[in-house]
């Protein structure tokens, strides 16, 4: 462009430049609202604890004056618009659901934006129309390089500034890529368009390299968009991940040759943010992972380089991995990235932390549970690795590398009632969270926790399901009323289920009886027991649906698909103040909680006039 149309990019360039800066100022002011919604919930949060540990109110999470109120109001009618999810039910186009409203809305506010940028001023028919809008769509697009790249760092600064964690930004990341590609293909195909008519696109080609670079950077687009739908992307997801980064190399080189100098600050823009992500993940993971002292008479799992990991096979398709002396602290809902070279020299995956960070005078080690279920690659040479050992009678143990802990969820204490549904490996998000409420020993507004554990099959919650018992009793002893439902929809029959209920029962309370040994011993025998007509019972036909409860009344076993509705209703309605929601779930589930929760806080005219207090919903979405 330094050639002979630098007249025309100079007849085009004030305005366009103008744009430009125009689009990173409102880019600028949503962040700033960010931080405003942050410091309002801060105080907000900070203020229902200390009306608790005063006890001068019953409902410490009413709001308590005019703007608190007028707050909650605003926040009820955002939460029932944006909440609300359409699923579609077809087995092989589920993938094809579509963003909650609340992301669709936001979309077409992004859209609109851009549209405006693209046609404002630009669309006069005259001999300068082709190369205007031509003009026009080549800064919109790399106007849009820096946020792209901006979205996709780990050490996300826009996600910290508003309070939202990388990879819950990472769909709109996917929809800015996208929204390139369109207006891309506008400015490519008005140049085209003008060359044609001219008769000149041969030549334009010859005499102007750039136009090959800009071309390559199109297909990029282009590529990227075909291979990150979810069925290409799931077919080999490592696959995917290495082309995905040489791509983003290959696209900046490609932008940074086909723009002029006084574009490319966009370019550089984007590069700065990924030599400051990968610089922050560089320190990050040598100050995890390498200790120049190690007092192994503290912990055995203790190493100079990297970390003792266990792994340990449950059933045919999870395994536990134990992570030895992690030297820092994490919060439950955040994740980390495990590497194991042994099992994948170049892989490094994230997985859900599977418990709370233990109290100091409780675990000098410091682990870490993870919980993997099998797929294909790395997780199932995982399993492969751990069954195996396992087999030959040896304790299987692993080097492991970690990065991490990275997400920012919000405080799950600041809420009276708290509501924890879950799906199969999805409890490795919401357990954390439940032991974080019943063993904290700090001032707390929460005074009842349900909690709803689905599966298809016993083995895939077995993990989970001892560790639940064992929170019962703790949370008796801080005075949270915690009720679990635990359903399996296939491969088991209530009464085996009720055993394996008193057995865990008993394990949770032999600490605390004279007789714990011998009563530990003949429930790890019933367990057994059970876990082997489990087995055999996946092949039978399914029996009638029955709901039963064990010898702890606090625990529900159901041989159906729970009803997700009603378990939400029943704590919501009970509430004398707000209410969590926390689901972590495949599309199905996470979708019905959506639509139950917007349905729920529109039902009760929360924060209307009602008195019905509102309802917050956090969602974590298994998928990869």
């Amino acid at each position: 462009m330094d050639m002979s149309m630098s007249s025309g990019t100079n007849m085009f360039q004030k305005r366009n430049m103008s744009l430009a800066e125009a689009f990173w100022y409102i880019i600028a002011g949503v962040c700033g609202l960010g931080v405003v919604i942050q410091a309002v919930e801060f105080y907000k949060a900070r203020l229902r604890l200390r009306r608790r540990a005063a006890s001068s109110v019953e409902f410490p999470t009413k709001p308590s004056n005019r703007f608190l109120a007028s707050w909650a109001t605003l926040t009820a009618v955002v939460r029932e618009a944006s909440y609300p999810q359409f699923y579609v039910p077809v087995r092989w186009l589920s993938w094809m659901t579509p963003p909650p409203m609340g992301r669709i809305a936001a979309l077409l506010i992004y859209w609109a934006i851009v549209i405006y940028m693209m046609t404002d001023g630009s669309i006069v028919i005259d001999y300068n129309f082709y190369e205007r809008l031509g003009f026009r769509n080549a800064w919109v697009t790399v106007m849009q390089v820096p946020l792209l790249y901006l979205l996709a760092t780990k050490a996300n600064v826009l996600g910290l500034l508003v309070g939202v964690s990388y990879e819950r930004l990472n769909w709109f990341h996917r929809w800015v890529g996208r929204t390139m590609l369109v207006t891309a293909s506008v400015h490519g195909w008005h140049f085209y368009a003008e060359y044609y008519k001219a008769g000149l696109v041969e030549d334009m080609i010859e005499m102007m390299p750039m136009i090959k670079y800009g071309l390559g950077a199109w297909g990029i687009l282009l590529w990227t968009l075909i291979v990150s739908f979810a069925p290409i992307r799931q077919r080999c997801y490592e696959l995917f991940v290495l082309q995905h980064i040489l791509s983003a190399v290959l696209f900046l080189w490609l932008i940074y040759v086909h723009v002029p100098d006084y574009a490319r600050y966009n370019v550089w823009f984007a590069i700065a943010a990924l030599c400051f992500d990968r610089a922050y993940r560089t320190v990050l993971l040598v100050w995890q992972n390498i200790k120049f002292r190690v007092d192994r008479s503290r912990c055995q799992g203790g190493r100079r380089i990297g970390h003792e990991a266990q792994v340990r096979a449950v059933g045919d398709s999870i395994t536990v991995v134990t992570i030895k002396d992690a030297h820092f602290q994490w919060r439950a809902g955040q994740h980390l990235y495990l590497w194991m070279p042994r099992l994948g020299l170049l892989e490094a995956h994230p997985y859900t932390i599977a418990c709370a960070h233990q109290l100091p005078e409780t675990c000098i080690c410091n682990s870490i549970q993870l919980v993997v279920r099998k797929h294909d690659g790395f997780s199932k040479r995982l399993h492969a690795y751990a069954t195996k050992a396992m087999a030959a009678g040896r304790r299987p143990k692993l080097t492991a590398f970690i990065s991490g802990p990275y997400g920012m969820p919000p405080r799950w204490d600041i809420y009276e009632n708290v509501v924890l549904v879950s799906a199969s490996t999805g409890a490795s998000f919401t357990l954390p969270i439940l032991e974080s409420i019943v063993q904290t020993r700090k001032t707390i507004c929460t005074k009842r926790v349900d909690f709803l554990l689905a599966a298809k099959q016993d083995e895939e919650i077995d993990f989970y399901v001892t560790r639940l018992h064992e929170l019962i009793e703790s949370a008796t002893e801080v005075g949270i009323e915690l009720s679990v439902h635990i359903a399996v929809t296939r491969g088991g029959k209530s009464a085996e289920r009720e055993v394996k209920g008193r057995a865990l029962s008993a394990i949770s309370s032999a600490s605390s009886s004279a007789s714990g040994v011998a009563e530990a011993e003949m429930s790890e025998k019933a367990i057994q027991t059970s876990r082997e007509d489990v087995e055999k019972s996946a092949m039978q036909p399914r029996r009638a649906r029955v709901s039963t409860a064990s010898t702890d009344s606090h625990v529900h076993y159901l041989d159906c698909r729970p009803d997700v509705e009603a378990f939400i209703r029943a704590p919501v309605e009970a509430a004398g103040g707000e209410t969590s929601v926390i689901v972590c779930g495949g599309k199905s589930l996470v979708a019905r909680v959506r639509n139950t929760v917007a349905a729920l806080s529109d039902e009760r005219a929360v924060h209307k006039g009602t008195g019905a207090q509102g309802i917050h919903l956090y969602v974590e979405e298994y998928c990869f």
